[in-house]
């Protein structure tokens, strides 16, 4: 009898994981991912450092960040790591919450596989779940209106009590006053609100300013410091004699030539700077390059002037003052210019800035971070916009919850009902998304270093006595009320996560063949374990 060949339809070098290898590898990465952040979460979580191969320094416990820094490489941890992408881009905050939930859906799942449950059936009864969970939460969540600043601001520190505990109070309240500036009804464009960062002094230095703060100086220094009553020009061309666009030769066959063609670039340049004047302009900030001559003109009518201001501060300045942004000198009139209370340079930790303030009704504001180290400050900077996010996210939707673990022991013991009412095998994984929306008042309990099995006892026991928004009180091991202690959090962060992390985790269930061509750089992956290039 002969031997059959063997048939080998994939090139050699090829790495294959099939049926249950494929699954324990992916789950095994996703866990690992998720195991990273997980001492990041709440008031009393980690930072992590993360240096890169040129030496750079992340100080950081913002989720998205530290996976976006630790260049990943296994395809399954890779599609974890998207998951705190998306959420950061929908909603801006909740990302290590997204990150926990989708890792802790998959450890769930091993569990059921290992029972010999059909990976279908366990997808199905996640999409279940995480049905319910949405209709749920939407539920539960508390109406709220841009007028009611106080649950606002407490939406703000909340957000912020897990980065920077110190100043977070006037940090949010800024923050708050920033959104209401800018805010248009309950539409809140983010890209109005400017972070300026300067290094130097403490996190309590940072302030807000009713206008706008560019990083420029004056184009001469013999031009006027400070300007009230400020008039504002925006000019998008040049203060300057454009070159010709072809190439060109200009003969000149004797000196008297030259001076009048030097006589006519200047005569030019003055009548750019007379036309700003007439226009009542006594600040100017140009797109692009402003000539020497036309400085020394600008300087001797007493108007300060910026050049080579970027484009998305043009389009804030002119927001903040109501000036319309003039594409040439010789159009600009008194209807263009824009107004401020105060034009002034100042010096902040040896660097120069024009601040533009008092604006009348700005729609345009910016806030000043400051803080002792560059690694401070970026870190401030994030905590910010995390929680500058929150706030629009409150806003547009019009609905939060209460934060401190509370939403999600509610949730479990809403999805432990739903269960009861199915027949099928479904009902164990509708159980397994139940327990695995616990991992976040787990993980607050784990990192305030307390007993996550008591804590989570309470926890069911207060919500069973109809206490909805019992949560965890990190700082004194108790358990409170959430929502009166103003721990309150945007409904879009826990629908999101709830979302992106139950879709990743189906995505990952249904896979069964990993195949990894010999040109990828697939990880080696010894032994079961999953190899992470970090």
């Amino acid at each position: 009898m002969s031997q059959q060949q063997p048939i080998y339809i994939l090139p050699e070098n090829t790495q294959r994981y099939l049926g249950k290898d494929a699954q324990r590898n992916n789950i095994m990465a996703a866990k690992l991912v998720a195991e990273t952040v997980r001492t990041t979460l709440g008031p009393k979580g980690m930072d992590k450092m993360i240096v890169d191969s040129i030496g750079d320094i992340t100080v950081t416990n913002d989720g998205v960040t530290i996976l976006k820094e630790m260049q990943i490489e296994h395809p399954a941890a890779k599609m974890i790591v998207e998951v705190a992408k998306t959420q950061d881009e929908q909603v801006g905050d909740g990302t290590t919450t997204a990150v926990i939930l989708a890792g802790e859906l998959l450890k769930n799942a091993e569990k059921l596989l290992d029972q010999n449950i059909h990976p279908t059936v366990i997808t199905k009864g996640y999409s279940m779940a995480s049905e319910h969970a949405q209709t749920t939460l939407k539920k539960l969540a508390e109406n709220i209106s841009i007028n009611d600043k106080e649950t606002l601001l407490k939406i703000a520190i909340t957000s912020m009590i897990g980065k920077h505990g110190a100043a977070k109070e006037k940090l949010a309240k800024i923050l708050l006053e920033a959104v209401l500036e800018v805010a248009e009804g309950s539409k809140i464009n983010m890209d109005n609100i400017k972070l300026e960062k300067k290094v130097g002094g403490g996190m309590e230095d940072s302030e807000l300013v009713h206008g706008i703060i560019i990083d420029k100086e004056r184009v001469n220094s013999e031009m006027p410091s400070r300007i009230e009553y400020a008039k504002i020009a925006l000019l998008d061309g040049a203060l300057e004699i454009k070159a010709p666009e072809t190439e060109t030769k200009v003969q000149i066959s004797d000196p008297a030539q030259l001076q009048a063609f030097l006589d006519q670039e200047e005569k030019i340049l003055k009548f750019m700077v007379q036309k700003i004047i007439d226009a009542g302009a006594n600040v100017v900030f140009c797109q692009k390059g402003i000539d020497d001559v036309a400085q020394y003109y600008l300087a001797k009518a007493g108007i300060i002037a910026a050049r080579r201001v970027k484009k998305s501060d043009m389009e804030k300045l002119a927001r903040a003052t109501g000036a319309k942004i003039v594409n040439k000198v010789s159009e600009l009139t008194a209807i263009e210019i824009g107004t401020a209370g105060i034009v002034e340079e100042i010096k902040v930790n040896d660097e120069e800035l024009i601040y533009i303030k008092d604006c009348k009704n700005p729609k345009a504001v910016t806030i000043l971070v400051r803080g002792g180290t560059e690694h401070v400050v970026d870190e401030i900077e994030r905590a910010m916009v995390d929680s500058l996010s929150c706030l629009i996210a409150a806003v547009q939707i019009g609905k939060v919850v209460g934060g401190a673990g509370a939403i999600e022991i509610e949730l479990a013991r809403e999805l432990r009902k739903f269960a009861t009412s199915l027949s099928g095998r479904e009902q164990l994984a509708v159980l397994s998304f139940a327990d695995a929306v616990e991992v976040v008042p787990r993980t607050l309990a784990e990192n305030a270093g307390l007993d996550p099995i008591d804590i989570l006892t309470e926890l069911k026991a207060k919500h069973d006595a109809g206490i909805k928004w019992a949560g965890i009180d990190v700082l004194s091991g108790k358990i409170m009320d959430s929502w009166s202690n103003g721990v309150i959090e945007p409904l879009k962060i826990k629908t999101q996560a709830v979302k992106s992390a139950s879709e990743v985790a189906e995505l990952i269930l249904r896979i069964d063949d990993v195949i990894a061509g010999s040109g990828s750089r697939q990880p080696q992956m010894p032994q079961g374990m999953p190899s992470m290039d970090m």
